[in-house]
């Protein structure tokens, strides 16, 4: 069974920078979409970026665009989320998310879609707080 491990969580100001890692074991992602997703109190959680760990196919939400950058690390089994301009609205729980398909298409489609329910496996969230 798969296992999602996050780290690189903390307290940053605005403007400031963090990388997140999502350290999988329990399987190999080659045939995983991978996804960001984060929960503000009181909000919903919503997507960030997604990527397909086979092909390194990246994508990204309003919420990440221009500021995050997701990617992989095949030999670590590891994704990261490198984000910049961090932004005090930017402050929330992130997770990672895994879900498996043996067809690129529906990997895609979990990444274009980028809904929580349809992502299996969990991390248990690290938590990012942009504050001066």
């Amino acid at each position: 069974q798969l296992q999602l491990v996050e780290s690189g969580g903390g307290k940053v100001q605005p403007g400031g920078s963090l990388r997140l890692s999502c350290a999988a074991s329990g399987d190999t992602l080659g045939t995983y979409s991978i996804a960001w997703f984060r929960q503000a109190p009181g909000k919903e959680r919503e997507g960030v970026s997604c990527i397909m760990f086979g092909d390194a196919s990246t994508y990204y939400t309003e919420s990440g665009k221009g500021r995050f950058t997701i990617s992989r690390d095949s030999a670590k089994n590891t994704v990261y989320l490198q984000m910049n301009s961090l932004k005090p609205e930017d402050t929330a729980t992130y997770y990672c998310a895994a879900e498996r398909s043996d067809q690129k298409n529906l990997l895609f489609r979990l990444c274009i879609y980028l809904r929580a329910s349809d992502f299996s496996s969990w991390g248990q969230g690290t938590q990012v707080t942009v504050s001066s």
